[in-house]
């Protein structure tokens, strides 16, 4: 009988085996997702703008379900400044509430906002920060591989001797491109040129980067800081969990009693 080559013959066995291997890829898993319970979501705050305030209520849904803003109604909200009622609330959208009234949130008040809906009221409390002034938007660009990137820097003077934590909300064309916290832990009362990562390199002369520099309270900062670490801000992803809302009765969201200063740059 005639022998095949050895090496002819091994790469005969390893051809089938990688045949084989392949074709037991093509199995189709069904993954059977468990149904979760809705939860209640309440998203908004005070600012020291004289303006009509927003709150925004809604649940979750399913995984398999359309991505969309699962509104509720007919959600009642009572909105107290160091213990006194501020403001009347009003259903303009389904899950959208405003205050009646235009007015400005105080620096050093505590706010507490109740929400109450299908019987059940969720509570939260933020204390509005002293105002910080974002005091201009310059350009930065650094090196990376050999490529050149160009980024936005917020510019503001860190007041001395206070734990401040800071909201960078960037829009380009009135889009939010990102949202990120910082504080002051390494650079307390000083000048702070801070990096907003967002890469300007698509974005063509005149067009506009608009900046809102928000002061927030200590549980606004854990909030946002969580949910940016679960966006993989800041480096590689972390597990996926809830950010740590500061509402009672295991609602989602946060509320946020905060200054608000902006600034807008102009691409050259």
């Amino acid at each position: 009988m005639k022998r095949m080559n050895l090496k002819k013959y091994t790469r005969c066995v390893f051809a089938i085996i990688a045949v084989s291997a392949f074709s037991a890829c093509e199995k189709v898993i069904d993954l059977k997702l468990d149904e979760a319970v809705p939860v209640i979501v309440i998203d908004g705050g005070i600012s020291d703008l004289n303006e009509n305030h927003i709150i925004k209520i809604s649940k979750t849904y399913n995984f398999t379900e359309p991505n969309k803003f699962n509104g509720v109604s007919k959600a009642s909200i009572v909105l107290k400044a160091d213990g006194k009622v501020q403001a009347a609330f009003v259903e303009t959208l389904p899950g959208v509430y405003q205050t009646t009234t235009k007015f400005k949130g105080k620096s050093g008040v505590r706010y507490d906002l109740a929400v109450t809906f299908e019987g059940k009221t969720y509570e939260a409390s933020s204390v509005m920060p002293a105002r910080v002034i974002l005091d201009a938007l310059t350009f930065k660009t650094f090196n990376f591989f050999g490529g050149n990137k160009s980024y936005i820097v917020a510019n503001f003077s860190d007041p001395a001797g206070v734990a401040n934590q800071y909201r960078y909300i960037l829009r380009t064309k009135g889009v939010v491109e990102e949202d990120a916290v910082s504080e002051d832990r390494f650079n307390d009362g000083n000048k702070v040129e801070n990096v907003i990562f967002y890469e300007l390199d698509d974005l063509l002369k005149g067009d506009s980067v608009h900046v809102e520099f928000q002061c927030i309270d200590r549980n606004v900062y854990r909030y946002f800081y969580s949910l940016g670490q679960n966006s993989g801000q800041g480096g590689p992803p972390v597990s996926p969990a809830n950010p740590p809302s500061n509402f009672s009765n295991g609602a989602l969201g946060v509320f946020n009693a905060h200054t608000s200063s902006s600034r807008t740059a102009v691409i050259k």
